[in-house]
């Protein structure tokens, strides 16, 4: 079984696979692969060591496992600055400012507490292509680097990492925010310290929940996975807006003044919108996943912008928009790129550069929102059935049989888990009952027909 899955190495923190040993073994193997090359080749000619960034999310587990990282890469000769706890999107931030040679994020997202992970950035910030992740695993098994005297790596604490985030997240608006009041749910997790601090900075009055970390309560009842809070609070307070981190802060969500949920799939067609007014949409595309609301598809056909579609997953949004030069991309989770400013989903750029656009505009988030009509959305999750067969013909005949009724005003979609020995069923419509009484009805077929 490959211990790398879609996003680096997760698990239960000290379980049968995410130990200390593992995160020393796996920072010692990815030294050995990600060491090779003509830049680091070069930074040793000149008399240097190679440099990695290391940070952590505030879970517990984080500080054994990161430690384990620090002396997994120092005792390969690599020199560690230790950013301490720093939401992801900045320690990917950080590798390119600092032009270390490599990143490592140790965090498990939106994750509860207990679980945990290990995420490898590359030189310049970005995540690595499956094939070295593939040597990297391949290396555990085989000798490691054993610099002795003064060749060992040096660890030090990254004293401004925080600074440097903040400085190049302030320097990516095009608008200041004064005059708007958000509320951030910053989900206990590793934005608790520079969201407030950077949505004040950029001119916001700020409202803050969810940003008492203990190492334990990390997205526990608060973020982008609970709305429920954040919207009681922006009613309640009367806030022009909310906006929800997750654990390690690389998703956004929001809330408008009402408390209505304004999902990935509105964020991005705002930002399109806006993006495109200013000649910055590059292309006028934006690149987004299958799962994506078929309302998307329509506002953006009506401002002239195109979208191109990935297979569900961050990455294959960002490896598209590498392919094609393009500059706005994400998923209705929250996860947003852009490529302009970030080299992974960032919810604080994302959260400030949304709220930029109410300032533009002079706009309520509720009135930008508006630009996009949501179709119902009803998925359904077919266990125990054979995953490998989703393409049966009876299978098939249904899914074209309801896609015919569905018209243009609708669409369905069935997929695969990559993880689990189930299918998704997805089904938008106009109208909720149909979508609900179309996606029950596949469901049965895919059960009766791919049943384990």
């Amino acid at each position: 079984m490959a211990l790398f899955g879609t996003d680096g190495v997760r698990g239960l923190a000290n379980g049968p696979v995410l130990t200390a040993d593992l995160a020393l073994s796996l920072a010692q193997a990815a030294a050995v692969v990600l060491g090779r090359g003509r830049s680091a080749d070069a930074r040793r000619a000149s008399g240097r060591r190679l440099t990695a960034i290391v940070a952590r999310d505030p879970r517990v587990s984080g500080e054994f496992l990161s430690a384990a990282v620090a002396a997994g890469l120092a005792s390969s000769g690599v020199d560690v600055l230790d950013a301490g706890v720093l939401p992801t999107p900045a320690a990917a931030f950080l590798v390119a400012d600092r032009d270390a040679d490599f990143g490592v994020m140790v965090s498990a997202s939106h994750n509860p507490a207990p679980d945990n992970g290990i995420k490898i950035f590359a030189r310049g910030g970005v995540k690595l292509p499956d094939v070295v992740e593939e040597r990297i695993e391949a290396a555990m098994a085989a000798p490691k680097l054993q610099p002795t005297g003064g060749d060992v790596g040096r660890i030090q604490r990254f004293a401004d990492a925080e600074d440097r985030y903040i400085v190049h997240l302030l320097q990516s608006l095009p608008h200041r925010l004064d005059g708007l009041h958000v509320v951030l749910d910053c989900a206990h997790g590793a934005a608790s310290g520079v969201s407030p601090e950077t949505f004040r900075d950029a001119g916001a009055r700020v409202t803050v929940i969810g940003a008492d970390p203990d190492g334990i309560n990390i997205n526990d009842g608060h973020g982008s996975t609970h709305l429920d809070v954040l919207q009681a609070e922006v009613v309640r307070i009367g806030a022009d807006l909310g906006i929800a981190h997750d654990g390690d802060a690389d998703r956004c969500l929001a809330v408008d003044a009402a408390g209505r949920i304004v999902d990935g799939d509105q964020i991005m067609a705002i930002l399109a919108v806006g993006m495109k007014e200013r000649g910055v949409l590059a292309h006028d595309t934006l690149v987004a996943t299958v799962m994506s609301n078929l309302g998307l598809h329509r506002a953006m056909a009506d401002h002239g912008i195109s979208v191109v579609q990935t297979s569900v997953g961050d990455r294959y949004v960002l490896e598209a928009m590498n392919e094609g030069g393009f500059a706005l991309g994400g998923e209705q989770s929250g996860h947003v790129i852009m490529s302009r400013f970030a080299t992974t989903g960032d919810g604080l750029l994302t959260g400030l550069h949304l709220m930029s656009e109410m300032a533009a505009h002079g706009k309520s988030l509720a009135e930008l929102a508006s630009v996009m009509t949501v179709y119902p959305q009803v998925l359904v999750n077919v266990p125990g059935v054979d995953r490998a067969r989703v393409d049966d013909e009876i299978v098939a005949a249904a899914v074209a049989e309801a896609t015919a009724q569905l018209g243009d005003t609708g669409r369905v979609l069935l997929r695969a888990s990559g993880t689990e020995p189930l299918v998704r069923v997805m089904v938008e419509a106009a109208d909720a009952p149909l979508a609900r009484e179309t996606a029950d009805s596949l469901a049965s077929v895919v059960r009766a027909r791919l049943s384990l």
